[in-house]
């Protein structure tokens, strides 16, 4: 079995301070603001990121407590594999947000949509595209049986606006 090691490019900055008052995904984080520094070594690499209203962020979830294969998601009721969930106690620590770009100040990215712990560190940054990473007719397994309004709910949490 192969080990990979992966190098901070940088840091988020948000309002979310504990992870049972942070929204479960940037849909139900549409009022939170937020920014990413990007390292100053890294900085180059942000050349054309501003043509994009949408970014992939992908980070450590570092301060996730254990590993567990099986888990009861924050909209469920009834414990299922953590690959079938974005539930945090997963193998490796890495999380993804689809973010709402709103604007870049030199090597920081101003951010909404954000559901992601203040100081957590970011290991990389895709930009959102549409034509590759939009689908139709897709199904969402369990996530399907959830009604709207009990997942609103439940991917609150305990964050007030």
């Amino acid at each position: 079995m192969k080990e990979f090691s992966f190098k901070q490019i940088g840091v988020v900055h948000s309002e979310h301070q504990e992870a049972v008052k942070t929204p479960i995904q940037p849909v139900f984080a549409d009022d939170c603001c937020g920014s990413i520094e990007i390292f100053d070594e890294y900085a180059e690499g942000l050349k054309g990121v501003d043509g994009f209203s949408h970014i992939m962020v992908f980070y450590v979830l570092d301060r996730r407590s254990k590993v567990e294969l099986m888990v009861k998601p924050f909209m469920g009721d009834e414990k299922t594999g953590i690959f079938s969930t974005r539930h945090p106690h997963r193998p490796n620590p890495l999380g993804i947000s689809l973010l709402k770009l709103e604007k870049v100040e030199g090597n920081t990215l101003m951010v909404s949509g954000v559901d992601i712990l203040d100081g957590t560190p970011v290991i990389d940054i895709k930009p959102y595209v549409a034509r590759f990473d939009s689908r139709e007719d897709v199904k969402s397994g369990w996530t399907d049986q959830v009604a709207d309004k009990d997942a609103e709910i439940r991917g609150l949490r305990e964050y007030k606006k």
